[in-house]
């Protein structure tokens, strides 16, 4: 008798609706599991070449907190055009209070696969900087 591993198909994964209140929790152990939930390794039916994870929402992003001394004014994060001299750099801190949204897709984007996969899985993360989201619809029901 053969015992075999099935693998899902794409039509069989049941998604849910998480949401996380940031407020007061580390960064970096949200993350984690902000990046489990959204690649599907929580579910037991879990197969690597499938988009099995929920749809992740963030609420309160502006305050969660970071462990480390300086970590708010010597974190720098850079992005470059391309172009001669268009390296440009923003602290935490300030990326934290204008664009938290970018912070943690940037974040959570270093722990999914490089590939087209990643990037459908990271479309699934929702982030507010304050309390509202428009998805009360989703958790409730349960879709």
């Amino acid at each position: 008798m053969e015992k075999f591993t099935r693998s899902i198909k794409k039509e069989e994964v049941q998604r849910e609706w998480v949401v996380f209140d940031a407020t007061d929790m580390t960064f970096g152990r949200l993350i984690t599991q902000v990046a489990t939930l959204l690649r599907g390794k929580h579910k037991p039916y879990y197969t690597p070449h499938v988009d099995c994870g929920d749809y992740v929402v963030i609420t309160n992003a502006s305050k969660v907190k970071f462990n480390g001394n300086n970590k708010m004014t010597d974190k720098q994060y850079h992005r470059h055009s391309g172009y001669f001299g268009s390296v440009k750099s923003e602290t935490l801190e300030k990326l934290l209070t204008t664009n938290p949204e970018k912070l943690y897709k940037l974040a959570t984007r270093g722990m999914l696969p490089k590939t087209k996969l990643g990037k459908e899985m990271l479309k699934k993360l929702k982030v507010y900087q304050g309390a509202e989201h428009p998805h009360t619809a989703q958790v409730n029901s349960g879709k």
